[in-house]
């Protein structure tokens, strides 16, 4: 099966006319809902529902409606993403699954919960997906990574592609990398902030500013980033070009190294997968109590 190499078909009429709905009104939901809408979807198309108004005021700054009622939100739905807590799922799932139909495409957003756990928990025969984002979806420069169930066609993958290709980069894949993506990329973001902000911190200790400190960290960060992407390059074969021989950046390397900050680095990815994994087998074990 080819996942990385498959086309992504757009249809922008397609997208105008979807009928989107988000349970779950949090940072994963707002970042997708603000890629989707910097798209060809329309404001007046989308939903989303939350037990508190909290988070309400965001969405309904970019025209969007919210309710309490997850009800109202499913059956005015065609593509529904359940972005609530892992422990939640089973919970919504319960609670929405006579009103899914085999029009609807449910796409999780539900860290560790598989798409097995999820046919379990709706109507025979649902279309469901497992997508895995990541917060910079927020400003369109996003991760995804998303796993077809066993109903779920090449063609609502192709949909869901062209749905989110405003969010970032979308990759499709088997479901065991979903996990191993929670660890690099949606708990990865994380791990680039706590670099950044030790970047900041050590110029600071050298004596610049600490605004000016955190704003140069911040862009040195987005610089790599976007050279690492769009030069196609090993990120071994960028950090030598950096390196000059007995110049400041192999100095400042040696000491990363003793610091362990590759090890750590590795470790801290594999106890985000772990975690992820964790999540699963809870629950998995929830849904069937």
């Amino acid at each position: 099966v080819l996942y990385l190499l498959a086309p992504i078909k757009m249809d922008p009429e397609m997208d105008s006319q979807l009928k989107i709905g988000f349970i779950g009104a949090g940072n994963m939901a707002y970042g997708i809902a603000k890629g989707i809408l910097s798209g060809n979807v329309l404001p007046a198309n989308v939903k989303v529902s939350a037990p508190s108004s909290r988070n309400f005021g965001r969405f309904q700054e970019l025209g969007i409606t919210v309710t309490h009622s997850n009800i109202e939100v499913v059956c005015g739905s065609d593509v529904l993403f359940v972005a609530v807590k892992p422990h939640l799922v089973q919970l919504v799932l319960s609670e929405i699954s006579q009103h899914v139909t085999d029009r609807h495409i449910i796409v999780s957003v539900a860290a560790g919960v598989t798409l097995a756990t999820l046919e379990e928990l709706l109507p025979e025969n649902s279309v469901a997906i497992r997508l895995m984002p990541n917060l910079p979806c927020v400003v369109q420069e996003g991760a995804l990574l998303f796993a077809r169930g066993s109903h779920a066609k090449q063609e609502d993958g192709a949909l869901l592609r062209s749905l989110l290709h405003r969010c970032g980069l979308v990759e499709e894949g088997p479901e065991a990398w979903i996990d191993i993506h929670t660890g690099l990329s949606g708990s990865g973001v994380a791990f680039v902030y706590l670099f950044a902000e030790a970047l900041a911190e050590g110029a600071v200790k050298m004596g610049m500013p600490s605004a000016l400190a955190h704003s140069i960290a911040s862009q040195t960060v987005l610089g790599a980033g976007r050279l690492l992407r769009d030069s196609g390059k090993h990120p071994a074969q960028l950090r030598s070009e950096v390196c000059t021989p007995g110049g400041t950046t192999i100095y400042g390397l040696h000491t990363l190294e003793q610091g362990g900050v590759r090890a750590s680095t590795m470790s801290a990815v594999e106890s985000a997968t772990e975690r992820a994994r964790e999540l699963g087998r809870k629950a998995t074990a929830g849904s069937r109590k």
